[in-house]
């Protein structure tokens, strides 16, 4: 599942570990928060994942696997007990040994503040230590997404000491289990990780997220750099080591310099454009309707990625090939009209209201997106007020159910439906119909795999009734790196343990 081409494991002398070697990674901007719970912010994983760890993780088949956990959890008979047994010698960035009494606190933080936690929180009845070496978590009733939502790495069920646990408020101190610990953070400027010494890793060799993990890099900085063209100028010019989220038509450039190489991952993940259903004018499910009929998702990839080979014009949230794939009930992703759009808005009682749409250049493809979207609805006859906000800004707007009637984002591509979070009803978009909550429900208690791909069948039908958002497409994800870098493993979320950088 995870693809990318020229980034290898090297066994060469040189590649010992270094204890003073440092790699730079230019990332879209500056993250809001470096506490992973309480935000799906994808920036915040990819920093954060090397300092906490959650008890499961998912292997490079996307399965769940063990990480602070030792094993897949006890799952009692009626589906309703879970005991997940801990590793042991497992320390924090402070020296302390991870109890059962960590992970309980943690877990329960992660129920009150996590947008995913919230969603597995209504099915909860307690978690517990059990002879403090394990933890139980009893269900009300069967819950099939729990190990998915404890294995995702935003709003993450991370792992931390309880007595850095201040009840709702932010965590006292950024302490975690990970490979790396916070050494320095100058908002705006940098965030730089360095090894921790008494680093536990899993067991097992390296898989996706699972496995072994080795800070063999010494310390691994992260700068915020919001433009695109100036990442990658950045790393062909060597100031970055690896460059994020890069636009697929600047790939050309990689061609002509040697000791760059481009990262691809695909499958990666899905343009989004979410629509309030709570508050304003897009609050009416008919007058969303006529918006996904006003637009041309092909149109918007195609000025969002340029070139065709990093796009695919699909539907079905989850693409041919896999488990959850469903064309029919995605056929409205195809049914443009501007006429039938405008007549549709009338009906709905439109009557030229703005609607506010934020976007952020920092998402080079998201902003190109918004502005064929502004354009098409504009010719349907909608009047738009495009908010062209930096990427933080939009993370804490977005949380101000009047500020906004709609927003475009991205999906990184989850094994687990119910991992998606736009079908959370705290999620910024807050979509919770009767019909939709019954049929998630519904989704979410069965166990039987080929009962379950029709019941998402029946959601996915919701989406497009309802329309919470637009699915734009499919998009790969490109990134550069220096050919310095060995061993990197292209993932989603990027991450740099078992990495190395040849002398």
């Amino acid at each position: 599942m995870l693809t990318a081409g020229m980034l290898t494991a090297s066994s060469t002398p040189v590649l010992a570990q270094q204890p003073g070697s440092v790699i730079t990674v230019a990332t879209i901007g500056e993250p809001p928060t470096l506490d992973p719970v309480g935000v799906t912010a994808d920036l915040v994983s990819i920093i954060t994942q090397h300092v906490f760890e959650t008890l499961f993780t998912f292997d490079a088949e996307w399965k769940p696997v063990p990480l602070l956990a030792s094993a897949l959890p006890q799952v009692s008979a009626d589906g309703k007990s879970y005991t997940i047994p801990l590793r042991s010698g497992v320390t924090f960035h402070d020296g302390s040994a991870m109890t059962a009494d960590d992970v309980v606190a943690s877990l329960e933080r992660w129920t009150k503040l996590s947008p995913r936690g919230k969603s597995a929180a209504a099915m909860i009845e307690g978690i517990a230590a059990k002879d403090g070496t394990s933890v139980v978590i009893t269900l009300k009733e069967p819950y099939a997404p729990l190990i998915a939502l404890l294995a995702m790495n935003n709003g993450a069920a991370v792992v931390v000491p309880k007595a850095v646990i201040d009840g709702a408020n932010p965590l006292k101190a950024l302490t975690g289990t990970g490979p790396y610990k916070l050494l320095e953070h100058k908002p705006d400027q940098y965030i730089r990780l360095v090894r921790h010494d008494g680093y536990a890793s899993p067991p097992g060799a390296a898989s996706g997220y699972g496995g072994k993990r080795e800070a063999k890099i010494g310390e691994v900085r992260f700068v915020p750099v919001p433009n695109a063209a100036t990442r990658v100028s950045g790393v062909l010019a060597g100031q970055y080591q690896f460059a994020d989220s890069l636009p697929a038509e600047m790939q050309s450039r990689f061609k002509t310099t040697p000791n760059v190489k481009p990262v691809i991952v695909k499958p990666f993940g899905f343009p989004l454009m979410i629509m309030n259903t709570k508050t304003g004018v897009l609050a009416n499910p008919k007058l969303r309707a006529a918006i996904l009929q006003a637009v041309t998702p092909g149109d918007m990839m195609l000025a969002g990625f340029g070139d065709p080979a990093f796009i695919a014009n699909e539907g079905s949230i989850y693409g041919p090939g896999t488990v959850y794939y469903d064309a029919a009930s995605a056929k409205a992703y195809t049914q443009q009209d501007p006429k039938k759009a405008a007549d549709a808005a009338k009906a709905a009682g439109y009557k030229g209201e703005p609607i506010r749409i934020m976007t952020s250049t920092q998402y080079d493809f998201l902003y190109k997106m918004s502005l064929v979207a502004q354009a098409q609805l504009q010719a349907a006859g909608f009047t738009v007020d495009l908010q062209v906000l930096d990427w933080a800004t939009l993370l804490q707007r977005r949380g101000d159910e009047k500020a906004w009637d709609s927003f475009f984002t991205y999906h990184t591509f989850v094994p687990e439906p119910s991992l998606i979070t736009v079908l959370n009803p705290s999620y910024p978009g807050w979509w919770d119909s009767p019909a939709k909550r019954e049929a998630l429900a519904a989704f979410n208690r069965e166990q039987d795999p080929a009962a379950r791909k029709q019941k998402w069948v029946t959601l996915q039908s919701l989406f497009y009734s309802e329309v919470p958002t637009i699915k734009v497409g499919d998009f790969y994800n490109l990134a550069a790196a220096t050919d310095k870098l060995k061993g990197y493993t292209p993932t989603p979320w990027p991450f740099f343990w078992n990495a190395e950088l040849a002398n």
